[in-house]
C-alpha cells in the first residue's frame, strides 16, 4: 500500500503536508470526464491496453505471482467509491501480462482492519499447512491495517482454489513490532537457506527489514538497510531479487527496490532502487563514493554579518543570514559555512521574500543549496493577499452560521477555528473562523447552505481548500452556486489543506436571486471541504503564492523553480542558464506559506560550468516520470523471468485525476534485466512482448526525414491514434531538441518525447497534453539521462488513451507519464529544434483494445 496508512486520516495528513498549496479552479459546473460512448470500458480516458478495474478507487499492485498458467495480480481497491479508503485487494489474471480478467474481490476491509498491501506464493511444500502437497496453498502475506489506534503488523491469508476464495489466518499477525509504520511484505523463497525472506518497510525510518522464516508464520529477524539514497519521503512497497548482469549468469547481482513518496525524482511519487549482494541475511549495497559538486564563482554565501546587497521584505528571513535553526525550529543541516539564507524567523507563519541585486547572466549554470517546504512557484499567483472589496455574505467570523442552514454532521454547529483533531494544519483563511467539514473526519457528509441573495455584482470570490471531488461527480466535495435551484457555478479544492482565492465571474447572472451551498457528499479520501470569506465584487480575486521557493527571474519574468523537500537539510538544486546568457537576471528566494512547512533555506549561491546534483538526482530509478509507483514484481514466473508492474499514477494528484467511474491505471508489465551502460550496472525494462499481440497487422513506416527547426505531421497511413506503438531510431546532426509529438491537435494539444542533446536527455513534456487543471504539479516536463548510442538515439514509445510510457536506448531511461487529451488529438508529428535532426526508421502501429 502506497503512503502513509496509519490511518485514513493519517494517509490523507501526510498527502496534505507534501501536497503543493492550493491551486483552485472555478468554473461553469461539468462532468468530470465525458463519455465516449455508454460502454463499459469506453469511457473518454479508458486505458485500452492498461489493467483497469470497471469502476472505483485503485492503486499499488499487490500479491505478484504466477501459479497454473495465470498470472495474479491483486490490487489495492477500495470497493465502495472512486477515492482512497476501505482498502481491501482486488482480483484479476492474465494469461499473456495483457489481457486481464478482474474476478471477485480477494481480501476485504471488515471492522478491525484495512487490508494494505504485500505479496503472494505459492506454498510448493505445504509449510504452513494450509493446503496439501499435492494442492499447494496460495499464500497472501499483507499488512493488517488497524482501525483502532493506526497499528501496521503482518498477516497471512490462503487459498486452496487458485486464488477464487480466501480465507485470513486465525493467528494473525505474524509478526507485529507495535509500529505503525511497518508495512507492504514481499515474500519469496530463498533456495539457498531453504527458508521464506520477507523484505518490509520501516516508511518512515526509511528503512527495509529483512526476515527469515521456515512455515510463513514464525518470522525472525535477519538484517536491516537504510537509510540510503533518496529519503525525502516514506519507504514504501520494497522488493529485492537476482538479476544476471549482461545475462552472465555467473555474475548475479541483487536489485533492492524501494518505493518513495514524496521526494522521486520528478516530484511526489516514484521508484528507487538499489544495486548490490545479498547473502541470505543482509543486503549490501554498491559504493557508489561521495559526491564532489562542480566549482565556481560564489555569489552570495551569507558569510556576513548582513545580507549585503541583498533585499528582504516582509519579516521571515530576519535582519541577516542565520547560524543554523532559529527559535523553534529543529536542527538545520547540509549548509556551508556559518551562515545561511533562513525562512523561520517568526515560525511557519512569517512570510517575506529575500532578493539578489539585478546581474548579467554569465555562466552556464547556477548552482545552490535548498531546503525547507516542498511548496513550488505557481503560474498565475500572486504575492498580494488583500482580500478584494466588496460585499461580504460569508466570513464564519461570529462563532456560528447566523442564517446559514446546515444538514448533516459535517459543519456541526458553529464555524471551526482551524485544524479539527485529526486533521492536519488548516491554513490561508482569514480571521479566526471558516466552515470545515472535517468535524467528524472524512467519513462525516452535509451541506451549509446561505440565505437568498441578489447577485450585484461582477464577481463572486471566496477562500477554498480540502478535498478535490467536483460538483457533478460522485460523492461530491464542492462550493457550489444555486440559481432557481439549479448549479451554474462551483468549485473544489486541489487536495491541500491551505485555502486560496476562487473566483466565479457572475455577469451574466447580475439580478438573479442565487444562493450559495457548500456540499460535503464524500467519506473518503479528502472528503471534506474548507471555506472562508465568500464576497460579492467587482474585482476578480487572484490565486495568492503559496510557494515556498528559490525563482530566477530574467528581463524581471519568472524562468525557473527549485523548491525543498519538507526537509532541514539543504541539497544541491541548479538552474541552466545557457538560454539566458547575456540577459539580466535577479534571484528571488521566497517564502509565502504559513502552513506546515512553510520556510525555505538557501545557501551557497554559485556560478559554475556544470550542473550541481541533488541526492535525488545521484539516486537509481526504474522510471523517471511522475507515474510509476509503488512497483514489485512477480514471482514464480516461467523461465525465470522478472517482471515488474507500477501503479500508474502520483500520490500529488492521484486522488483528482478525471476519470469516472473508476480512478487508477497499472502500467503496462515491464521484462527487467540488468546492463552496463556507460561502465555502471542499471536496471532497464522493456515491454514484455506480449504487448506486440495487440498490433495491427501493417505498422504505418517513415524512414530518411530530415527536419530542421519545424513540425511535421507524419503524413503515413496509421501514424495517428489514441492507443499506439511506436519505434523509432535518429540520428543526431546540429539539433538542440529533436523527437515526436503525439496525441496532437485540438487546440494545440500535444505531448512532447524529446531528446536534448545540449543535456543528454530524454524528455517528455506534457505541459500541452490536454485536462491539466486539476492539480499544479500535474503539468511539466519529466527528463531521464540517455546517452546516444553511434550518433543515435532509439525509443519506444507506447501511448493509450490516457497515459505515455517512454523507453529509451535499451531501455535505461524510461519515463510514465499520464495525460488526458481531447479523444479527437490523434496526431502524431516528427520535430526539431535548434537546428537539424533526421529520423531513420520509424514503424507505429495502431493497438487493439483488450476489453473487446
Amino acid at each position: 500500500m502506497s503512503s502513509v496508512r496509519v490511518s485514513r486520516h493519517a494517509r490523507m495528513r501526510l498527502v496534505a503536508a507534501v501536497a503543493t498549496a492550493c491551486a483552485l479552479s472555478a468554473a461553469s459546473l461539468a462532468p468530470q470526464a465525458v463519455a465516449a460512448d455508454t460502454r463499459p470500458y469506453s469511457e473518454t480516458y479508458r486505458p485500452q491496453f492498461h489493467f483497469t478495474p470497471k469502476k472505483n478507487w485503485m492503486n499499488d499492485p499487490n500479491g505478484l505471482v504466477y501459479y497454473k498458467g495465470e498470472y495474479h495480480l491483486f490490487y489495492q481497491y477500495n470497493p465502495n467509491g472512486n477515492s482512497w479508503g476501505d482498502m481491501s485487494w482486488g482480483h484479476a489474471v492474465s494469461k499473456d501480462l495483457v489481457h486481464w480478467e478482474e474476478l471477485p474481490l480477494a481480501l476485504s476491509h471488515d471492522d478491525e482492519e484495512m487490508v494494505f498491501s504485500g505479496s503472494a506464493v505459492v506454498d510448493w511444500n505445504n509449510t504452513t499447512g494450509f493446503g496439501t502437497k499435492k494442492n499447494p496453498p496460495m499464500v497472501a502475506i499483507y499488512t493488517s491495517a488497524y482501525k483502532e489506534g493506526g497499528k501496521q503488523a503482518q498477516s497471512l491469508a490462503y487459498s486452496t482454489d487458485r486464488g477464487r476464495t480466501w480465507t485470513k489466518y486465525q493467528g494473525n499477525p505474524v509478526i507485529d513490532i507495535g509500529s505503525n509504520n511497518f508495512r507492504d511484505p514481499k515474500v519469496q523463497w530463498h533456495a539457498p537457506t531453504k527458508s521464506w525472506l520477507m523484505t518490509v518497510s520501516l516508511s518512515a525510518e526509511h528503512k527495509v527489514r529483512f526476515y527469515s522464516s521456515k512455515n510463513l508464520k514464525d518470522w525472525e529477524l535477519q538484517s536491516e538497510f537504510g537509510p540510503a539514497g533518496a529519503t525525502g519521503g516514506v519507504w514504501e512497497c520494497p522488493d529485492l531479487f537476482p538479476l544476471a548482469v549482461d545475462g552472465d549468469p555467473d555474475n548475479i547481482k541483487w536489485v533492492l527496490v524501494v518505493n518513495i513518496n514524496p521526494g522521486g525524482i520528478a516530484g511526489g511519487s516514484a521508484a528507487q532502487y538499489f544495486i548490490g549482494d545479498f547473502d541470505g541475511k543482509k543486503f549490501t549495497a554498491e559504493d557508489k563514493g561521495s559526491y564532489t559538486p562542480p566549482t565556481g564563482t560564489v555569489v552570495q554565501d551569507f558569510e556576513g554579518a548582513g545580507f549585503g546587497e541583498w533585499t528582504t521584505t516582509g519579516s521571515a528571513f530576519g535582519q541577516g543570514p542565520a547560524a543554523g535553526a532559529v527559535g523553534g525550529q529543529e536542527g538545520v543541516e547540509g549548509f556551508d559555512g556559518k551562515g545561511l539564507a533562513n525562512s523561520f524567523h517568526g515560525g511557519d507563519g512569517a512570510t517575506g521574500t529575500l532578493s539578489s541585486p539585478e546581474f548579467t547572466v554569465d555562466s552556464p549554470y547556477l548552482n545552490f543549496k535548498i531546503g525547507g517546504g516542498r511548496h513550488p512557484h505557481e503560474a498565475g499567483t500572486v504575492m498580494d493577499s488583500t482580500p478584494p472589496k466588496g460585499t461580504v455574505l460569508a466570513d464564519f467570523e461570529g462563532g456560528t452560521y447566523g442564517e446559514w442552514t446546515a444538514t448533516g454532521d459535517a459543519f456541526g454547529t458553529a464555524p471551526a477555528t482551524g485544524a479539527l483533531p485529526d486533521q492536519q494544519g488548516v491554513s490561508g483563511f482569514l480571521g479566526k473562523g471558516l466552515a470545515n467539514s472535517f468535524l467528524k473526519g472524512d467519513s462525516s457528509t452535509g451541506t451549509l447552505t446561505s440565505p437568498e441573495f441578489t447577485i450585484d455584482k461582477k464577481y463572486i470570490n471566496f477562500l477554498v481548500g480540502g478535498g478535490n471531488h467536483p460538483a457533478g461527480s460522485d460523492n461530491a466535495t464542492a462550493v457550489e452556486l444555486l440559481v432557481d435551484g439549479q448549479v451554474v457555478r462551483s468549485a473544489t479544492g486541489k487536495d491541500a489543506e491551505a485555502l486560496n482565492w476562487a473566483s466565479w465571474d457572475v455577469g451574466d447572472l447580475a439580478g438573479k436571486k442565487a444562493r450559495i451551498r457548500i456540499v460535503d457528499d464524500n467519506t473518503g479520501g479528502w472528503g471534506h471541504l474548507n471555506v472562508d470569506h465568500i464576497v460579492l465584487s467587482d474585482t476578480q480575486a487572484q490565486r495568492v503564492s503559496t510557494e515556498t521557493s528559490v525563482n530566477l527571474l530574467v528581463d524581471g519574468k519568472f524562468v525557473r523553480s527549485a523548491t525543498g523537500a519538507d526537509s532541514e537539510t539543504l541539497d544541491w538544486a541548479s538552474f541552466d542558464m545557457r538560454p539566458y546568457a547575456g540577459k539580466k537576471a535577479q534571484i528571488q528566494v521566497v517564502d509565502m506559506n504559513t502552513g506546515g512547512w512553510g520556510h525555505v533555506l538557501a545557501d551557497q549561491f554559485t556560478a559554475a560550468e556544470k550542473p550541481a546534483k541533488s541526492v535525488v538526482q545521484r539516486a537509481d530509478w526504474a522510471d523517471y516520470g511522475k507515474d510509476y509507483y509503488a512497483a514489485v514484481s512477480w514471482e514464480n514466473a516461467p523461465g525465470g523471468k522478472r517482471y515488474m508492474i507500477g501503479w500508474m499514477n502520483n500520490w500529488d494528484y492521484g486522488q483528482s485525476v478525471p476519470t469516472s467511474p473508476w480512478r487508477g491505471a497499472q502500467s503496462v508489465p515491464r521484462e527487467m534485466a540488468l546492463h552496463t551502460v556507460d561502465g555502471q550496472v542499471r536496471l532497464t525494462s522493456r515491454p514484455v512482448d506480449s504487448v506486440k499481440s495487440l498490433r495491427q497487422l501493417r505498422p504505418a513506416t517513415a524512414s530518411g526525414i530530415t527536419v530542421k527547426n519545424t513540425s511535421k505531421p507524419l503524413t503515413s497511413r496509421g501514424a495517428k491514434g489514441k492507443a499506439l506503438d511506436i519505434e523509432a531510431t535518429f540520428s543526431l546532426k546540429d539539433a538542440d531538441r529533436f523527437g515526436l509529438k503525439v496525441r496532437t491537435g485540438t487546440g494545440g494539444e500535444e505531448t512532447v518525447i524529446g531528446y536534448d542533446t545540449t543535456t543528454q536527455e530524454l524528455y517528455v513534456d506534457r505541459t500541452r497534453s490536454g485536462v491539466d487543471d486539476f492539480n499544479s504539479t500535474f503539468p511539466g516536463v519529466q527528463t531521464a539521462p540517455l546517452k546516444a548510442k553511434n550518433g543515435k538515439v532509439k525509443l519506444r514509445i507506447l501511448v493509450d488513451w490516457s497515459s505515455i510510457e517512454v523507453f529509451g536506448g535499451n531501455g535505461e531511461a524510461v519515463i510514465t507519464d499520464q495525460i488526458f487529451p481531447d479523444p479527437s488529438s490523434t496526431g502524431v508529428e516528427l520535430f526539431a529544434e535548434g537546428g537539424t535532426a533526421t529520423l531513420d526508421h520509424l514503424r507505429a502501429w495502431q493497438l487493439k483494445s483488450i476489453w473487446r
